[in-house]
């Protein structure tokens, strides 16, 4: 199992990897920096390099057949985050491939699976295409109020769980939240991390409470992801829209 540092998911599943710059989101995109390192040390899947202007070494779009068995080989379940290293609706991932990785999620019910996309405007085209099995979180990325129209795009998806991922946060945001299920926060890290401001954080949180929303802040954020923390305003908020995936996820932790 590729096990994940990130606070809200358990395992990675990179059936696709590489991407390219769509938003000011993506400036300081950890993956692309993980790529370039992946691909200097010889790792197969980040060989082809992408444009120099939006992307880089290791950070070409490909795709990988050969990984859409590793979910079935899992036994447990886990919660899995698919394609951490890329985006599955980047143009250059074709439909076809798309539906074969929906068609693992589907005949995997035991795991839980969250695919995140900045590309909101394909998914809500190609999503009357695909199968929505309930085990299937989608979200879309919304780093600002410039990109809450992907809210928008995210509520014509058929999908059990719809959700937020905020981050990194790069300035004040006001979601609607009507068929939104779950909102993720959290300030950018890294060298030359943007900062964010703790009134843009508590401003959805008191939004997600009031429309019954469960909120996960993630980080501060600052040189390292663990350098702020993760408190806000005396507590760690790590509310889950389904219980199991919440007792799941809490057990590892503390594993």
């Amino acid at each position: 199992m590729a096990k994940s540092s990130i606070e809200w998911t358990e395992a990675t599943w990179n059936p696709t990897t590489g991407c390219d710059r769509t938003s000011p989101g993506c400036d300081r995109c950890y993956a692309l920096t993980l790529a370039k390192r992946l691909k200097a040390m010889g790792h197969e899947k980040y060989q082809r390099d992408g444009d120099p202007a939006t992307s880089g070494p290791g950070f070409g779009i490909a795709l990988h057949p050969e990984t859409l068995g590793i979910p079935q080989s899992w036994g447990a379940p886990r919660v899995i985050f698919v394609n951490s290293m890329s985006d599955l609706f980047h143009p250059e991932v074709p439909l076809a491939f798309i539906r074969d990785v929906f068609d693992v999620m589907e005949a995997t019910p035991r795991h839980t699976y969250q695919v995140l996309t900045k590309r909101s405007k394909r998914l809500a085209q190609l999503a009357d295409q695909l199968s929505w099995p309930a085990n299937v979180w989608m979200g879309v990325s919304v780093e600002n109020q410039r990109y809450a129209f992907r809210a928008d795009h995210l509520r014509e998806v058929p999908a059990a769980v719809r959700f937020l991922s905020v981050e990194p946060m790069l300035g004040p945001v006001v979601p609607d939240l009507s068929g939104i299920d779950w909102m993720i926060v959290g300030g950018e890290s890294g060298p030359g991390a943007r900062p964010v401001e703790p009134e843009w954080v508590r401003n959805l949180r008191d939004l997600c409470v009031g429309a019954n929303v469960p909120f996960f802040f993630k980080q501060w954020g600052g040189r390292t992801p663990k350098a702020g923390g993760r408190t806000l305003d005396g507590r760690t908020w790590d509310e889950y829209p389904e219980p199991e995936a919440t007792q799941r996820l809490t057990c590892v932790g503390e594993g």
